[in-house]
């Protein structure tokens, strides 16, 4: 790793971080953790192909870092993927904090994030609703 891979940010000493630095920092862990998650996992029964980081959200004092994971296609899975992710949460962190200096390395917990699936089914329901009418296909609002 050289030098200019690590990423700072800090908030003042004594002033709460802003909401622009913590969207900052929670999309800076986001993309960290996505990119660690490829070079670390070697399990044979994992599809890391299936597993997106959707966002995180880090508290304001940077103790902790809730990390949503979306696990697509692997419903009688999910559980044990999720555990498997868990297993590796020390050694994410450990990567968290030697490329990001932040005053605390947030402590990681995993959660599912089913907000993609629930998309893709309202989606699902929109085109099948096209198709049994096709109707609805047609602009129904007048030209402006």
């Amino acid at each position: 790793m050289i030098a200019n891979d690590i990423h700072t940010l800090t908030a003042p000493p004594n002033r709460p971080m802003s909401v622009d630095r913590l969207i900052r920092v929670n999309a800076l862990l986001k993309r960290e953790i996505g990119s660690y998650l490829f070079r670390i996992m070697n399990e044979n029964q994992f599809d890391l192909s299936a597993v997106t980081i959707t966002r995180v959200a880090t508290s304001k004092d940077l103790r902790e870092a809730r990390v949503f994971v979306s696990i697509r296609d692997h419903h009688g899975e999910r559980a044990r993927m999720l555990a498997i992710l868990r297993k590796h949460r020390a050694e994410i962190q450990a990567h968290i904090s030697a490329t990001i200096v932040l005053k605390y390395t947030p402590c990681l917990t995993f959660e599912p994030d089913t907000s993609v699936e629930e998309g893709d089914h309202v989606l699902n329901l929109i085109a099948q609703l096209e198709t049994e009418n096709p109707a609805l296909k047609e602009d129904s609002f007048p030209a402006t």
